[in-house]
């Protein structure tokens, strides 16, 4: 078996909107760099997973038959989770407000109906295969929502202070300390330095998630989902820095996962 044939499939969820490169300006499917580096040099191999785009009709392909919580009747998304070892929820815009049943508050922004359906359905269908994931920033929220918890739409309002994003398109850098027993603990330590871009943050949260960090200022900066192999979400951005030990965490329980169903096949 080959090096690369031997590495666990890491699905990682994409954005999709109009971008441009070279001399071409068009609607394209994408994920930062950074994730796809952390990915491979925690030994994994990537697969990125698009949202589709809507049907003639305006409504989302996938998830169209569905509430907004993402229960779709889709096959494609099990089809999808046949093929992977683990999953990234990657970060990304806010999500459509309506999901956790709240009008929109005027701070809420890049907000796609198609990805949450896809990223809810994908998540849906991970856990019930207990799939090891890793949710990062927007993927927290997404986590918290399809557990039935909610979010703050502007952590600023609450907490008077802009640390978590000082500027659009700019990180903040923040101290998180870690809960014990917890993944976020044995891979990153008690105390550590990480980098965020978040205004909005968990309020409610979901079933069976427990907060396993939390920034000085007391915000939810990581959860992780009880009785599970792997489901790790953090609302700082490990794949910036660098902190590939969070990424290495989910690549060795995906491993794990991939050695179960071969068995299970064999």
């Amino acid at each position: 078996m080959s090096a690369q044939q031997s590495r666990p499939v890491i699905g990682l969820t994409t954005y999709r909107q109009t971008v441009r490169w070279g001399s071409w300006e068009r609607d394209a499917a994408f994920v930062p760099g950074t994730y796809l580096d952390m990915v491979v040099r925690a030994g994994g191999l990537p697969m990125l997973i698009p949202p589709p785009g809507p049907d003639a009709d305006g409504r989302p392909v996938v998830g169209a038959t569905a509430d907004v919580a993402g229960h779709a009747d889709a096959g494609d998304l099990g089809a999808a989770c046949d093929h992977l070892d683990g999953l990234v929820l990657v970060g990304g815009g806010d999500m459509v407000p309506s999901a956790y049943n709240r009008d929109e508050d005027v701070h809420t922004a890049g907000t796609s109906h198609d990805r949450d359906a896809l990223e809810l359905g994908l998540l849906s269908r991970a856990l019930q295969r207990d799939l090891p994931v890793l949710a990062v920033c927007r993927g927290l929220q997404v986590l918290n929502v399809a557990l039935g918890g909610d979010l703050l739409q502007h952590l600023p309002d609450r907490i008077a202070t802009d640390a978590h994003r000082p500027d659009p398109a700019t990180f903040g850098v923040i101290t998180v300390m870690t809960e014990p027993d917890s993944h976020v603990r044995r891979l990153c330590g008690e105390r550590v330095e990480v980098r965020c871009s978040h205004h909005q943050a968990l309020d409610r949260l979901g079933r069976g998630l427990r907060v396993t960090a939390r920034s000085t200022d007391g915000v939810v900066e990581a959860a992780e989902l009880g009785g599970r192999r792997f489901v790790v979400g953090v609302q700082w951005h490990p794949e910036e820095p660098g902190q590939v030990q969070l990424f290495e965490g989910l690549v060795a329980a995906s491993r794990a996962t991939r050695s179960l169903r071969s068995e299970a096949q064999s």
